[in-house]
């Protein structure tokens, strides 16, 4: 077991207590999220009107309610059709609720779900429907501080250390700019769920969120001037990942650093275990011609002693496999992590492992441990990042797209 004292130790000489950053003041900056896709019917509520735009700059007017349905080649507000392909609803000062009918999904981080079906997701800023293939996408374009309290709850239990919050905060702040800088010719900036990094709308925001986002406004993790690809997971289970393994993204700040901060984590070890044909039935629908499966085995492990690829024999051939790719297949929930064994294999395959998520960059539980030990925020974020700094993100400028 590693203890509080030697953690302290290990990390004393790399990071020192550091001292808190004052952010100065931020011009404000929204951020465009996909809610959800493909959606061929919701419902919208607000305290007062709704206002609709369509795509003639025509405005309606809608009391506190309003129906919106995809009809053939027809976009239907309350039964009637409007113009266009893409509409903008607001409700002024106030929020917007959706109901959104539940997507089906395996926990690939392919569909985005706003939690129980039959509650509301609550937003603020507007909400843009754009119509693209049988639906439509939603997106809530949100003020970025409003965005990153939507963020910090849903990622962390917003009980936990006061510092951790603050480091949450500005690792969104910093992930979503960096989106936003290279998604000009997008219909959106990030996605509202584990692709990128889960947003609930105003759920869960309280005291201790507004706090660490208010503490933190404007602040991002930058490298050279722009803001970096501030990646984060749950749990790293010994050295975090380098990206090139995960992403094939070669940056300098994301070369992996020791964590034995993690071990109180519920995601440190764990066990798993699906059914071969799901891996077969779910490989085909991503793309990949494979047959019936005869053997799975880890090929290549990574420095950190993760699957990087995995050699699968079937009865059409050969496949590799990046271990990313297996945990996209099976299910991110089914599979943890990339650090594991595989016990058997068989009509079901048996795995044994540690950690949570990619493991790159900063560990969630980690940097808890560590927020607890006494150090600021602006340390851990240059421990887990390192050759970064804290900068306004008025002053930043676009990052480099990433070398692969």
């Amino acid at each position: 077991m590693i203890t509080r004292q030697v953690c302290a130790g290990m990390v004393g000489l790399a990071m020192g207590l550091g001292c808190a950053v004052a952010p100065p003041a931020h011009s404000a900056q929204s951020i465009r999220v996909l809610l959800a896709s493909d959606v061929q019917r919701l419902e919208v509520r607000a305290e007062n009107t709704i206002w609709v735009t369509d795509a003639q700059d025509r405005a309606h007017f809608y009391r506190s309610s309003l129906r919106i349905e995809v009809r053939g080649q027809a976009l239907l507000l309350n039964g009637a059709r409007v113009a266009g392909d893409q509409l903008t609803l607001r409700a002024g000062d106030h929020d917007l609720k959706l109901w959104l009918p539940r997507q089906n999904g395996n926990g690939n981080g392919t569909s985005l779900q706003s939690g129980d079906e039959k509650a509301a997701l609550q937003v603020s800023g507007l909400v843009q429907l754009v119509r693209r293939g049988k639906g439509v996408l939603v997106v809530n374009q949100v003020d970025l501080e409003e965005y990153v309290k939507g963020v910090v709850p849903a990622e962390v239990n917003s009980a936990w250390h006061p510092e951790m919050l603050k480091v949450q905060a500005v690792a969104a702040r910093t992930y979503a700019l960096y989106q936003h800088m290279l998604s000009a010719s997008r219909d959106y900036d990030v996605a509202a769920g584990i692709q990128d990094q889960v947003y609930r709308g105003r759920q869960g925001i309280d005291a201790r969120v507004e706090q660490a986002v208010e503490s933190t406004k404007g602040l991002v993790v930058t490298h050279q001037g722009a803001p970096i690809y501030a990646a984060f997971s749950s749990t790293a289970a010994g050295i975090t990942e380098d990206a090139v393994i995960v992403w094939s993204k070669d940056l300098p700040y994301l070369k992996g650093v020791e964590c034995p901060f993690d071990v109180e984590s519920p995601y440190y070890q764990w066990k798993a275990a699906f059914k071969i044909d799901t891996l077969e039935k779910n490989l085909r629908q991503q793309g990949f011609a494979v047959g019936t499966i005869a053997t799975l085995t880890p090929l290549a492990q990574s420095r950190a002693g993760r699957v990087a690829t995995l050699r699968i024999l079937h009865s059409k051939g050969e496949l590799i496999l990046r271990g990313e790719e297996l945990r996209k297949a099976v299910g991110y929930t089914v599979v943890p992590s990339t650090q594991f064994t595989i016990e058997s294999i068989g009509q079901e395959v048996v795995l044994s492992g540690y950690g949570a998520g990619h493991a790159v960059g900063l560990c969630q539980w980690g940097a808890k441990e560590l927020a607890e030990l006494g150090y600021s925020f602006s340390s851990i974020l240059r421990y887990y990042y390192p050759g970064t700094e804290l900068q306004n993100a008025s002053l930043t400028q676009a990052p480099p797209m990433p070398a692969s």
